[in-house]
């Protein structure tokens, strides 16, 4: 076998404007390739491989996917080098900071920033979808009371493909009611997942309340207790689904557009994507900080005491560091601010944040960390404010769930509407046993 070189053949200037024609000189067992290069509209770079096999017998390996670009994509763009993370070219900071979640989910989904006209019949779609089926609640009724909130939302969420049959030929119409179905039906799913988990009786959605004040309505409120809407909590958890609406092509979104990419049937293809979130390496990191938090109170282990330990692979430093973001991660700038308003509150106060506030004065200190680009993220603070808001941590996945069902549909949009549709189907290398014949029990030593 040949040794493999990779050289660009034309560099562009980054400063330039990507110009086609550019390829990639691939040289094999003595044969050369012309490879095409693909430029992204931020200046990234990419060798299409996708005829690679068919011309040379190889295929690449890339444990992880960590260098290969499964799709070309116009929703979110992220410079993990310099700490930027934008939806449809707008910076996190600015939506943030002006936006709702609700108005940012259908700019990730349309592609614009909607008109106040589309904005009001967005929102009024998302509230008349927010039922279920009444005879969906038998589901509830038929888990264990201590079932996970995970595990009951991926089973509702598939079952909904059973009470709200999606069209062999979905069109316009019908597509945007399968969005506003998911979207809704998400947060009313997860509040009486809730409910039932503490025996209480579940609380309807009402067409008077915006997203997130009917969702906290209808998990903290009751038939003996009203739930009083605090502007602070509202926005925190309203930031929080904003911040966490789309991601590029992580974990789950992969899952989505990898079990999308079949044509099945999108509640199956959503559910999907929330198994893949509920891992704690994924969505479940932020549960992962409280209980790291609430050990460190627990058991009297000063901040210093547990950084030395973790520096030594005695614990581990849950909220550091991330697989794209080489620097600060952009979110986690933004929750820390919504953690210092909510947590200052009168009587709002958490021991853990101030924990939280150490560990991360500790780290940004030591070289240790900073060599390792093991900066705060966003779950760092995000369990906090969660937390802070009323939710168990067993539900913060869930909420999770909620925020980033705009960019799995949106991704499954796109990638539904791209001309250059098919079906995923990776490679692998083989290394197994050579071929070997069939040997007979009364042969077997």
């Amino acid at each position: 076998m040949g040794v493999a070189t990779l050289q660009e053949a034309r560099t562009a200037s980054t400063a330039e404007r990507p110009r086609t024609g550019q390829t990639a000189r691939l040289v094999l067992d003595g044969k050369t390739y012309e490879l095409p290069i693909v430029v992204g509209t931020e200046n990234e770079k990419a060798i299409d491989t996708s005829q690679l096999r068919a011309e040379t017998g190889y295929i690449t390996l890339d444990n992880g996917f960590g260098n290969t670009g499964a799709c070309q994509s116009r929703i979110t763009f992220i410079d993990g080098e310099k700490g930027i993370l934008r939806y449809r070219g707008i910076p996190i900071e600015e939506l943030a900071e002006k936006s709702t979640f609700t108005e940012t989910a259908h700019l990730i989904m349309y592609g614009e920033l909607p008109t106040k006209t589309q904005l009001e019949r967005f929102s009024k779609r998302l509230n008349c979808s927010s039922l279920i089926h009444e005879d969906m609640l038998h589901f509830f009724t038929g888990f264990p009371k201590d079932a996970h909130p995970m595990a009951i939302l991926t089973t509702v969420v598939a079952s909904l493909s059973a009470f709200y049959p999606v069209p062999e030929q979905l069109d316009e119409p019908a597509e945007e009611q399968v969005i506003a179905n998911l979207m809704s039906q998400i947060r009313t799913i997860a509040a009486f997942s809730y409910k039932k988990s503490i025996g209480e009786p579940i609380v309807y959605p009402s067409n008077k309340l915006r997203f997130v004040e009917n969702f906290l309505t209808m998990m903290f409120s009751s038939p003996v207790k009203d739930y009083h809407l605090d502007p602070d909590i509202v926005r925190a958890v309203d930031v929080f689904f904003l911040l966490h609406a789309d991601h590029e092509q992580n974990c789950s979104t992969s899952t989505v557009r990898l079990a999308g990419s079949s044509l099945g049937n999108i509640y199956a293809v959503v559910s999907a994507g929330i198994c893949a979130l509920w891992g704690k390496l994924h969505g479940g990191a932020n549960q992962e900080v409280v209980n790291m938090l609430q050990y460190i109170r627990r058991n009297g282990c000063s901040p210093e005491e547990f950084v030395a330990r973790a520096k030594d692979k005695k614990e581990r430093l849950m909220g550091f560091g991330h697989r794209v973001y080489r620097t600060f991660d952009p979110r986690a700038r933004i929750i820390k601010q919504i953690c210092h308003k909510l947590l200052n509150k009168r009587g709002v106060s958490d021991p853990c944040f101030d924990i939280a506030l150490k560990l991360e004065e500790i780290a940004l200190k030591d070289d240790y960390f900073l060599s390792r680009h093991l900066y705060p993220n966003v779950d760092f603070y995000s369990g906090l404010i969660l937390k802070a808001a009323g939710f168990p941590t067993n539900m913060f996945t869930v909420l999770f769930a909620i925020g980033r069902m705009p960019g799995w549909l949106a991704q499954w949009r796109e990638m539904h509407h791209d001309p250059g549709f098919k079906i995923a189907r990776p490679r692998q290398i083989y290394q197994g046993p050579t071929l070997r014949h069939y040997v007979p029990v009364s042969e077997r030593v």
